[in-house]
């Protein structure tokens, strides 16, 4: 029996779920927010944030009541070859960043874990206990929302998986500049070490899930190989213990059918990830926003002028692209077509 009615329902407290209610709350609708976990919660992220994606939020820096970095410089390694770049960007901890979200959106949170979605008539039912007539799935890569109304409409590319391998941990930096390493060792993919506020420190590897497949290599062994790269500039302690943990996305793909009738994705789970430096944390806010946008004035909802790159040069991207997606998708066809 149905007890729990809403004018929408946003299944999964991330960016972008959080983003989407915020908007739908201010506009006068009845919200619910369902996710598994208990907010605050660990999440595997290395929490960089653009100050583009910082200007949407409406959020100023100084009003933010958590960790906060700012780092002026990057310093990017490829091949040997080190440079600097003065691109100011931002960095928090997605266990505060996301619980400071989603508190502030207005919206009913309610811990759920959603097994079950339908649409009966001109609404949705959620395991038969929560109604909506509009429905937004912001539950990341394995949100029930697109794996039960999606999926058939929108399979994801396999040569657009990312897989990662990372760990958050206290640690006075030394160097609070942000570095990463492409390609290194033949990762298909990059490192990264991101400082944090207030010390803690994000170190994390990921590469493209089928072209490592290809070639019979996975990210734990890159990761080792990360870590003793680290250690030996002086980056981490010898001393330190690491922990990282795996998880997957996908980066941006298709998104000619991200809504159908009144169900939306928005994030991860619509695959909006960059294609050059798979940056997440953008693409899931702005979706999530016009996705409210769309529900609450009518208007249709398209993302295709959401920008699949991060990086503003046009040789970095393409070079980039070609290296995380183009390869993949020909061993992808390869495979194909040796299966056929």
């Amino acid at each position: 029996m149905v007890n729990k009615r809403f004018d929408a329902i946003v299944v999964g407290g991330g960016p972008a779920g959080s983003s989407c209610a915020q908007k739908l709350v201010q506009a006068g609708a009845r919200v619910a927010v369902l996710d598994r976990a208990q907010f605050p919660r660990l999440k595997l992220c290395a929490g960089w944030i653009t100050p583009q994606a910082i200007a949407a939020l409406e959020l100023k820096p100084a009003d933010y009541p958590h960790r906060f970095n700012t780092f002026d410089q990057i310093v990017a390694h490829v091949k040997g070859l080190s440079f600097s770049m003065r691109n100011p960007q931002h960095s928090i901890r997605r266990f505060e960043f996301d619980n400071f979200l989603l508190q502030r959106c207005g919206a009913e949170v309610i811990p759920h874990t959603v097994k079950h979605v339908e649409r009966v008539g001109m609404h949705y039912l959620l395991d038969n206990e929560y109604e909506c007539e509009h429905l937004v799935g912001a539950g990341g890569t394995r949100c029930p929302v697109y794996k039960q109304l999606f999926r058939a409409h929108n399979p994801r590319a396999r040569e657009l998986q990312a897989a990662t391998y990372e760990y958050e941990f206290p640690y006075d930096c030394s160097d609070e500049r942000c570095h990463l390493w492409f390609f290194d060792g033949g990762l298909p993919g990059y490192s990264w070490y991101v400082p944090k506020a207030d010390g803690y420190l994000n170190c994390g590897v990921g590469g493209m899930a089928e072209l490592l497949k290809a070639r019979g290599d996975d990210v734990k062994s890159h990761w080792q190989n990360f870590v003793g790269r680290l250690r030996k500039q002086s980056l981490i302690d010898s001393g330190t213990t690491l922990r990282p943990k795996g998880y997957s996305y996908y980066l941006r793909g298709n998104v000619d059918t991200v809504s159908l009738d009144n169900a939306y994705l928005v994030g991860d789970a619509a695959g909006l990830a960059t294609r050059d430096l798979c940056e997440g944390i953008g693409p899931a806010i702005y979706s999530g926003q016009r996705a409210a946008h769309s529900i609450t004035t009518g208007t249709p909802y398209v993302l295709e002028d959401i920008d699949a790159f991060s990086s503003p040069s046009v040789p970095i991207k393409w070079l980039l692209e070609y290296m995380f997606v183009s390869r993949g998708r020909k061993h992808v066809r390869a495979a194909e077509t040796a299966t056929a």
